[in-house]
């Protein structure tokens, strides 16, 4: 069977591991003991797993390819990498089941179609896709906690400080060299320039975002609301 593959890491931090490396080569070894053909593999670096998969530019990649009939199915490491939302993952899976394709998952094997005659199988599954969920819950909380007492001690507490700006000595400074890609950023759209279109500018003047190579389009859309 031809497959289009999926990876995804959740933070721009985890681009310096081999997180989407590491979920590739176990796809390709996957199909390969499978006896599946991987004829290509769509990447999303540094993308929430709670943004909507519908507006992720590697899910675009997955449901085009099938759409257009050169997969037959996709291969995740497991569901929680399309998404750790259970009501995003159902709807992921329907999409694909409507299209007519087949979800593989790397550690459970073929993710099968609800059956109206086996109500258990559509119920463990959601049963596992509560659990990502809620790991992801507990992930938020920890980070929470953590803000706080930086709050508490006089600190930046805020997460990661936004494009364009680092924290310093407790305190938000500007980044000299993201300031400069903002203000490209804000000119390429004032003069009516398409999100993708801005991305494709930045990559030519080599304007990095601050993690990889490349610029989703999503990124540049939080990018600018922000402004």
């Amino acid at each position: 069977m031809k497959l289009v593959g999926y990876v995804r890491v959740s933070s721009e931090g985890q681009l310096n591991g081999l997180g989407l490396a590491v979920q590739e080569q176990a796809i390709k070894r996957w199909a390969r003991q499978a006896g599946h053909r991987l004829v290509e593999v769509c990447r999303d670096p540094a993308q929430s797993g709670t943004i909507p998969f519908i507006d992720r530019p590697g899910i675009a990649c997955v449901l085009d390819a099938l759409k257009h009939d050169r997969v037959e199915g996709v291969v995740v490491l497991n569901l929680g990498r399309i998404s750790r939302l259970l009501t995003d993952q159902e709807a992921a899976l329907a999409i694909v089941w409507r299209y007519g394709g087949h979800v593989f998952t790397v550690e459970s094997g073929e993710v099968l179609a609800d059956d109206p005659e086996d109500p258990m199988r559509t119920a463990m599954r959601q049963m596992a896709g509560v659990f990502f969920q809620l790991d992801r819950a507990m992930i938020v909380k920890r980070l929470r906690d953590g803000r706080r007492l930086k709050a508490e001690q006089g600190r930046y507490a805020h997460g990661r400080p936004p494009f364009g700006w680092r924290a310093e000595g407790g305190e938000l400074v500007e980044a000299p060299a993201e300031q400069a890609t903002l203000a490209r950023i804000r000119e390429l759209r004032g003069h009516g320039q398409s999100l993708r279109n801005i991305a494709a500018t930045l990559e030519a003047e080599d304007r990095c975002p601050r993690r990889g190579q490349h610029w989703a389009p999503n990124v540049l859309a939080r990018i600018l609301e922000r402004q």
